[in-house]
């Protein structure tokens, strides 16, 4: 496993980009954290992502939570981060064959990244992408490899979410060749 050790990353979803921007600003007063990357997504909401030690991004998003209040909209902490979900994140990552290939979307857009998380911490797939900039708020992710090894790590993602938090999981066995070229875009 290609875990990060004590490397933590945090995210905050808002439901106000104002207060979104507001709250950046107190998280990276608050605590030696690393402002990673904000973005605004549909819907007009926020979000921000640190990183830096695991201490320092829980206190950063204390005051994150607290700027932001009633503006929350979901927050995500994962500690010791899978190095494949950074390398992944908004981009593709490349792979030469797709073989199995699992699908995790979500109702918000950082609830991927947990799930993306819990799916490469679970078995050996490779993570195609993490997408937390989609149409609509939501969020996806993709893994492929044996199809054990996915359907081992899309259950994990499923586990590691709330039910409410899904919009649909899927695992292809055989995917198309072609897809190489299509998935993600």
């Amino acid at each position: 496993m290609n875990m990060l050790a004590n490397l933590a990353v945090g995210f905050l979803e808002s439901s106000s980009i104002a207060k979104g921007i507001e709250a950046a600003d107190a998280m990276c007063k608050m605590a030696s954290v690393k402002l990673a990357k904000t973005s605004i997504l549909a819907r007009g909401k926020y979000m921000i992502l640190i990183t830096g030690p695991v201490g320092e991004v829980e206190s950063s998003l204390r005051a994150g939570k607290e700027v932001l209040d009633k503006a929350l909209v979901d927050e995500v902490l994962i500690r010791n981060v899978h190095q494949q979900v950074i390398d992944a994140l908004d981009k593709r990552h490349a792979v030469d064959v797709v073989g199995a290939l699992g699908i995790v979307e979500t109702k918000e857009a950082i609830a991927a990244v947990k799930a993306a998380d819990a799916a490469a911490k679970a078995a050996s797939v490779h993570v195609l992408e993490v997408k937390i900039v989609v149409g609509g708020g939501k969020g996806y992710f993709t893994v492929c490899g044996e199809v054990g090894d996915v359907r081992s790590a899309i259950a994990a993602a499923v586990s590691a979410l709330k039910p409410d938090q899904i919009v649909s999981h899927v695992v292809i066995a055989q995917s198309d060749p072609q897809l190489l070229a299509a998935v993600g875009i």
